[in-house]
């Protein structure tokens, strides 16, 4: 697996995407009222309306139930079950140090 997206929160959302825009030239795909795909950022990215949280780092596998499986075998808390999102489905996990993240596929 590799890393392929990183999910940032915020609770001013508009302000966080004008911040990334101004600063950094990205632009942005707008999912709803609440998340923000960051474009032209050298790796994928998101804003997510919400409380603040540390940056969640996300990994991409071709067999999310293979990677359930590995990643549950080996220790980590699963903070959050396989859910559907637009564009495939994915889970969260706090690895034994305390660092959560997530894995997703398209499949």
């Amino acid at each position: 697996m590799k890393i392929d997206y990183v999910e940032f929160t915020s609770p001013a959302l508009e302000d966080t995407q004008s911040f990334f825009a101004a600063a950094f030239g990205w632009s942005f795909v707008d999912y709803g009222p609440d998340y923000r795909d960051i474009q032209n950022a050298g790796t994928g990215g998101g804003i997510e309306r919400g409380a603040l949280r540390a940056p969640l780092i996300v990994l991409r596998t071709d067999d999310l139930d293979d990677a359930l499986a590995r990643i549950r075998d080996t220790g980590a808390q699963i903070t959050k079950e396989i859910f559907d999102f637009p564009g495939g489905r994915r889970f969260q996990f706090r690895e034994p140090g305390g660092t959560e993240m997530a894995v997703w596929s398209d499949g």
